[in-house]
């Protein structure tokens, strides 16, 4: 088999090159657009730059303190990414917790379960661990930033037919079934897509990068087959999370509907 080739600084400023090009193109368009992709494209390097650095350093300890902390940080991130790309946002730090508690708990779940399957020595090897959480994360994060947008701004929209369903007598969580359920739909159809579009239109990326590694493919597909799973389940079970506690967060005690408690992001 040929051995994959180390890529160098020079071919990743080449590949940022043409990002920039694709920028420099939208600011005909969108300045802000073109901005934002910029600033991303940074961002992601000097990220991913840290970070195996940081994973270089775990490899070495494989304490399960360690791989607890590194594991919180990354929920906390993802957390704070749910709520900057919100229109609406939830007074105080009810958007963050939300987000960030919804994302934690099927996340961190899934992935013990994975981990479990996998059989890592010992069970919490920061091989697999981190990996494994960043994807599940990564891809719940995406979720339920959708669901949470989709929830909230269908909310103010259609504030008046949830008033009217109030009126009549429903609960909260029946006046709402209509806005819950588009929202659980937005977060779910790229995932949807993703796996359907699995080994004809695309090749996943983590089936692709044990590939080049040296990995059979039939290895790579089993491997890639658990993470579309697990990321389905996390991110289905993160979105229905958010929607519903978010979902109760927009009522008081009395059940009335309290729009006050979200506010717009603003526009600079």
């Amino acid at each position: 088999m040929t051995p994959i080739t180390l890529l160098s600084v020079y071919d990743l400023a080449l590949a940022a090159t043409l990002v920039l090009l694709l920028a420099a193109v939208n600011l005909s368009v969108s300045k802000r657009l073109a901005i934002d992709l910029t600033i991303s494209m940074f961002r992601m390097i000097i990220q991913l730059s840290l970070v195996a650095l940081v994973l270089k350093f775990l490899f070495t300890q494989s304490h399960f303190g360690w791989i607890l902390g590194i594991g919180s940080l990354m929920a906390l991130a993802a957390g704070r990414e749910v709520t900057a790309r919100q229109k609406y946002r939830y007074q105080g730090l009810w958007g963050f917790s939300l987000g960030t508690a919804s994302m934690a708990l099927s996340s961190f779940t899934l992935c013990l379960f994975s981990l479990f399957l996998i059989q890592a020595e010992p069970w919490y090897h920061p091989q697999y661990a981190i990996p494994l959480l960043g994807m599940l994360l990564g891809n719940t994060l995406n979720g339920v930033s959708i669901c949470l947008d989709r929830l909230t701004e269908s909310a103010i929209k259609e504030s008046d037919a949830i008033e009217a369903r109030l009126a009549l007598g429903h609960t909260w969580y029946e006046a709402t079934a209509t806005q819950r359920h588009q929202a659980l739909h937005s977060a779910l159809i790229p995932t949807i897509n993703s796996m359907a579009a699995a080994g004809l239109v695309s090749l996943p990326g983590m089936m692709t990068g044990q590939i080049l590694a040296g990995i059979a493919p039939q290895v790579a597909v089993n491997y890639q087959i658990l993470i579309f799973l697990l990321i389905a389940v996390s991110s289905g079970v993160g979105s229905y999370l958010i929607t519903l506690f978010g979902t109760r967060r927009l009522f008081d005690e009395r059940q009335r509907l309290c729009l006050e408690r979200l506010t717009q992001k603003s526009r600079h």
